[in-house]
Formats: structure tokens, C-alpha cells, sequence
């Protein structure tokens, strides 16, 4: 069963790009998230790096967007993303070294960080580009 479903309703924010982008983000995790119930570690080294270097590729295209277009939130709105980075980077670190296990409980951190992240932040920048012309 999927850890977390996209639906347009609770996590469109109407820029195609992202939406898409949010899309295979949500597969990626859910996969992580099946290889955490007991796959053998490099399954999950792979899987792990392929979700964090996405994720760096996603913020990389939000932040272009909105500093390409003046979003006015856009400084806030990028630290978020520097701070789970960082987390993100950490726990990759620690998981390379041998000193972390990637578990399910990991997976419903990203899970959980999403659900917040999307419609109380990434949901107030679509009508703000999408009134640039960006959709």
C-alpha cells in the first residue's frame, strides 16, 4: 500500500512542472518506503540517493521559478528547503557510514514533511506564478 497518494486537490498548486515533479516524487518515496519494510541495504543506498538528488533537482527548479518570477515569499520559502536538505543530507551521510538504518519510520518523516509542506507553502506559490503566466 502507498505511504502517501498525489491528489490534485490536496497537493496541486497548478504549475504543471512541479506538480509533476511532486508526482514521481511521491513514487520514489513510496518505493523507499516498500525497500524499508526489509530490503537488503544497497537496494535502499540506491533508492535513497536517487530520492535526494531528485529532491535537490526539484527545490533547484521551485527556486528558479519563483526568483525568476520576484515571489515574494521566496527567501522563507527556500530555507524550508535548505533545513530539510540538510536533515536529508545528514541522514544520507549516516546511512553510508553505516551508523543509520533507513526504516519505515524515516520514510513517514519525508511523508509527514511533505503533507505540511505542500499546501501550507508550495500551494501559495501557484496562484502567484500562475498570474506571471507560469502554469
Amino acid at each position: 500500500m502507498a505511504l502517501i497518494t498525489w491528489t490534485k486537490d490536496q497537493f496541486g498548486t497548478n504549475v504543471n512542472v512541479t506538480d509533476e515533479q511532486h508526482q514521481l516524487l511521491f513514487n520514489m518515496l513510496n518505493e523507499l518506503h516498500d525497500l524499508a519494510a526489509g530490503a537488503d541495504r544497497a537496494a535502499i543506498g540506491n533508492k535513497l540517493d536517487a530520492l535526494i538528488n531528485f529532491v535537490v533537482e526539484h527545490f533547484a527548479t521551485e527556486e528558479r521559478l519563483m526568483k525568476h518570477q520576484g515571489y515574494p515569499d521566496f527567501d522563507a520559502h527556500k530555507a524550508e528547503h535548505t533545513k530539510l536538505l540538510e536533515t536529508c543530507g545528514g541522514v544520507q551521510k549516516k546511512f553510508h557510514a553505516g551508523e543509520l538504518d533507513i526504516t519505515q519510520e524515516t520514510t513517514t518523516f519525508v511523508k509527514d514533511w511533505l503533507v505540511s509542506h505542500i499546501p501550507n507553502v508550495d500551494m501559495h506559490y501557484g496562484p502567484y506564478l500562475n498570474s506571471k503566466g507560469v502554469s
